[in-house]
């Protein structure tokens, strides 16, 4: 996995790390990661380490694959770091770990559920997120718990931030 990210900010004691390598949709990083230091900031997860990679449907269906063994593209994959780091143990409320986002199935998705793509992908960094702090949705009544958890949270984001701003361009001042 790439280590290269263009926006990487330390939101005392949190670090998110966001790359874009796709080309479907403009994306206004800078406020993915307000987005997603705010909703860290409210799960009380202020020690975290967070990747977040925006892939396009061919990347992701690689990824898929070569970590998964699952064919084809999908939301969201995500991967929790903190086995790999062996003086942290796994049960600690810390976060470490990685997001990959489909904008393109974010597209797709929004169509299918009429509402925006920029709804979607903060909704996957959500679902991520709650993954990453032990939610699973693998099981149906452990699937219903997880997205109701995660409803409630992409609500509540929704009434902080206008998520139209994700595919806003930066304006940089002089």
């Amino acid at each position: 996995m790439e280590a290269f990210f263009q926006e990487v900010s330390i939101c005392e004691p949190m670090t998110i790390g966001i790359s874009n390598r796709q080309r479907t949709e403009r994306i206004n990083v800078r406020w993915l990661r307000q987005v997603t230091c705010a909703l860290l900031t409210d799960l009380e997860q202020v020690d975290a380490e967070l990747g977040i990679h925006l892939v396009g449907a061919k990347e992701m269906a690689r990824v898929n694959w070569q970590f998964l063994r699952h064919e084809g593209s999908t939301d969201v994959i995500t991967f929790d770091h903190r086995a790999l780091d062996s003086a942290l143990p796994t049960a600690t409320g810390r976060i470490h770990g990685e997001l990959f986002i489909c904008v393109d199935d974010a597209v797709a998705q929004a169509i299918a559920f009429q509402t925006s793509w920029q709804s979607e992908v903060v909704r996957y960094v959500v679902h991520g997120i709650l993954h990453l702090l032990g939610h699973e949705d693998v099981q149906p009544d452990l699937r219903r718990k997880m997205k109701r958890a995660e409803n409630r949270l992409v609500r509540r984001l929704e009434q902080r931030f206008s998520l139209a701003d994700l595919s806003r361009p930066v304006r940089i001042s002089s």
